[in-house]
């Protein structure tokens, strides 16, 4: 059974360690704890802007912590309608709040089925071990 605090039952995942929440037509994405706790401190983002296009599999932004720039991808494709301001300003957020306060952006989905290729919680939990 997946652990509620590392992989919450409520999202999709990607094996980009990225997760997804899906609400209709919109998704909420971010990067899992396994992700942030990978990464390191995070010290900088430069958020996607809203009304960029992004395509699932393929990167949109990057997040900068103390060990390495990584890029992050993205689980489902869309258009941007809105970038978590508060995680810019402050990025430790993404860390310490990966699956709340710690979301980077909301995405008016394009493809909805795509939804149906991420990792539920439990395939994502065995990914990770």
């Amino acid at each position: 059974m997946a652990d509620p605090a590392r992989v919450p039952a409520d999202l999709l995942y990607s094996d980009h360690h990225d997760w997804a929440r899906v609400e209709g037509e919109e998704a909420t994405f971010g990067i899992t704890w396994y992700a942030q706790d990978q990464l390191g401190e995070i010290v900088f983002w430069d958020g996607a802007k809203v009304g960029d296009e992004v395509t699932a599999g393929d990167s949109y932004t990057e997040l900068e912590s103390v060990k390495a720039v990584s890029e992050v991808v993205a689980p489902l494709s869309g258009r941007i309608v809105a970038v978590n301001e508060e995680a810019e300003r402050s990025p430790e957020t993404i860390n310490e709040h990966p699956y709340e306060q710690g979301w980077l952006v909301r995405v008016a989905l394009s493809a909805p089925a795509e939804a149906d290729r991420l990792l539920p919680p439990a395939a994502y939990e065995e990914l990770i071990g």
